[in-house]
């Protein structure tokens, strides 16, 4: 069996990851499994965008891209992040400064497929460990810091090849191809004051299942309004409507591992 280590690439569905993916087809080192961990609750252009990469993988003469599911999981009862978040009466934890939507929902279910994985299982047995590659872009090299373990080696390439923003997408343009939106949930925490207005004005169907969600977990709330922290979704767009202005409120400090490079 050959030495050099099974690579998986992680793709986000926005321009990091999928930069990192050309780059590397381009370069001739392709990846021998693309996983993307589906949180049931992706907006619909990360869809979108996943089925045009098939295509695109497709006409290079690879597999599609495996897409995982945490509710794929034998007897874990939630359909979906969203379901998850309903039935608990609860936020996604990044509402709450933490981490553990995003671990449950993407990293979670990428490390149970690649335990299953033939090449993967063949190389541990053989004492290897697996390649996974990171789609963090050259602006935030501080991010590209995963220690090794004794399964995994973790690569940066656009790191590597200095790539930052402008070239992720100079790369994915140069492929034929449109620059992915935003990849997260719609009803994540992190989003910005306009991304929410946006979602309220264009998608009011999913902007009523996010103020379902807090209205739902109301009663159990003690440290946080709403989806963004110190204030409800529901708050934001009625003051933007009715033009008051409304105090600032609080971001995540750092990205979930959800984000993909998206200014």
């Amino acid at each position: 069996m050959s030495t050099q280590n099974p690579t998986v690439l992680s793709l986000g569905g926005g321009v990091n990851s999928t930069a990192l993916l050309i780059g590397l087809v381009q370069k001739c080192t392709p990846p021998d499994l693309i996983l993307f961990a589906d949180t049931g609750a992706e907006h619909e252009r990360t869809y979108v965008h996943l089925d045009e990469m098939d295509a695109w993988l497709a006409k290079q003469g690879m597999d599609p891209v495996v897409r995982v599911n945490n509710a794929a999981r034998e007897g874990f009862p939630h359909k979906s992040l969203e379901d998850e978040c309903i039935n608990n009466k609860t936020l996604p934890s990044l509402a709450f400064g933490f981490k553990g939507c995003s671990v449950k929902w993407k990293r979670q279910p990428m490390d149970r497929y690649v335990k299953t994985w033939e090449p993967a299982i063949k190389h541990w047995e053989a004492g290897g460990r697996v390649t996974r590659l990171i789609g963090i872009d050259a602006g935030e090299r501080h991010r590209g810091q995963i220690p090794d373990d004794n399964k995994f080696v973790y690569k940066f390439p656009l790191i590597d090849w200095y790539w930052g923003r402008d070239e992720c997408i100079a790369a994915i343009e140069g492929a034929g191809l449109e620059p992915p939106g935003k990849s997260a949930c719609w009803f994540c925490p992190a989003s910005r004051k306009w991304e929410i207005i946006e979602l309220a004005n264009k998608r009011p169907d999913l902007f009523e299942r996010a103020v379902k969600m807090e209205h739902n977990a109301k009663s159990a709330l003690s440290t946080v309004r709403g989806l963004a922290r110190n204030l409800s979704w529901e708050e934001i767009v009625d003051a933007d409507r009715r033009q008051v202005k409304m105090p600032f409120f609080m971001a995540p400090s750092e990205p979930c591992m959800c984000f993909d490079g998206e200014d």
